[in-house]
């Protein structure tokens, strides 16, 4: 430490020594997620991971990359920084078991204006959290300081997964059929996404954000910060069971863009409004910025995080796992031809 310090560079706004407290505050976190594959410590050019390749025939990798986006604005407003790498995690892996793949690695980076290392490794202690309910390893990363670039408490943050899946049973959009069911997996909430629609509908940078809403249990903010739920295990338990055809992971975009990514031409998703079940601060947030319900659906998931196609057959069967598994799951609509191919109809 004391042979990197440059003078010159702290006064241009860097200061490498902060970067280095700022790796030993995290280690404890990194180590939460250790397992048989990975390999080295940290703080190397690179990490490491063997995977166990025990009864895949063909090994496939699956890799996924993204970000928090704006919710990170609440994370800064309300100066709490231990949930946002959680929500990192959560919008890589889970577009990643979305073809079956399980999660084996995870990377962070994170942008800074200035390294306070305390809330460096507030922020990875999330990340560590998020790659625990995924079963994956926090392996590497990068924190930049870049003054400049960014205010000093603002930082942007940004993750990398590798899964792995026995190319025989990557799950493929083209095997969905006319009469399928349609599996719904509640969301925590707003989960990740649509944040600069909720900042302008609510205001949140001129209202209390810790104001208690009697509906929601809980501080608005809090409410807002509820990370975005991971679906890995229960999902991989799923497979082991139940024929999966495909997989939707219900992001920016919500309904009408993500859930037809899980089925081929000639068919439409067909839903049941009523089954639905919508957490309270969606109709908060719509009420609040006169949003149409197709704008809400359109951009939000609406309480619906992930949904499952299944042959109709065995769609109790699905909902039964997934309830065992902690998650509460219910049959949301089915798969029907159509000549509005790639569409979604509520009725």
């Amino acid at each position: 430490m004391k042979n990197s310090y440059s003078e010159s560079y702290k006064k241009a706004g860097v200061d490498i020594t902060a970067g280095y407290k700022a790796v030993e505050l995290m280690k404890g976190h990194i180590a939460r997620t250790m397992n048989a594959g990975a390999l080295g410590a940290v703080g190397g050019f690179g990490g490491m991971f063997e995977p166990d390749l025990t009864g895949i025939k063909t090994p496939v990798l699956v890799s996924g990359t993204d970000g928090v986006g704006t919710k990170l604005k609440l994370a800064f407003l309300m100066d709490k920084h231990d949930t946002v790498g959680i929500d990192c995690v959560a919008m890589c892996v889970n577009d990643v078991v979305c073809l079956g793949g399980r999660p084996l690695i995870f990377l962070d980076y994170i942008a800074l204006g200035k390294n306070v290392p305390e809330r460096v490794a507030e922020i990875v202690s999330g990340v560590a959290e998020g790659c625990v309910q995924a079963g994956c390893a926090l392996i590497g990363g990068e924190t930049a300081e870049m003054p400049g670039m960014y205010d000093e408490n603002e930082y942007d943050l940004a993750g990398f997964t590798t899964g792995i899946v026995d190319k025989e049973k990557v799950l493929n959009p083209e095997n969905v059929q006319a009469g399928d069911a349609i599996v719904a997996v509640a969301s925590s909430g707003v989960h990740s996404n649509g944040f600069s629609l909720v900042r302008k509908a609510l205001d949140v940078e001129n209202r209390d954000l810790t104001e208690y809403i009697p509906e929601f249990g809980a501080t608005l903010g809090e409410t807002l910060l509820t990370p975005t739920k991971i679906y890995v295990k229960p999902v991989l338990k799923l497979l082991e069971t139940v024929n999966v055809r495909s997989i939707a992971h219900i992001t920016g975009g919500g309904f009408y863009e993500n859930i037809p990514r899980a089925f081929g031409g000639g068919l439409c998703a067909v839903i049941d409004e009523k089954a639905i079940v919508t957490p309270p601060v969606f109709e908060f947030i719509q009420k609040s910025g006169d949003i149409s319900r197709r704008d809400m659906f359109n951009t939000f998931n609406m309480g619906v995080g992930l949904s499952a196609i299944v042959p109709a057959e065995q769609a109790d069967e699905a909902v039964r796992i997934l309830n065992a598994c902690g998650e509460k799951a219910y049959i949301l609509g089915h798969i029907e031809k159509a000549a509005d191919e790639g569409k979604v109809r509520f009725q």
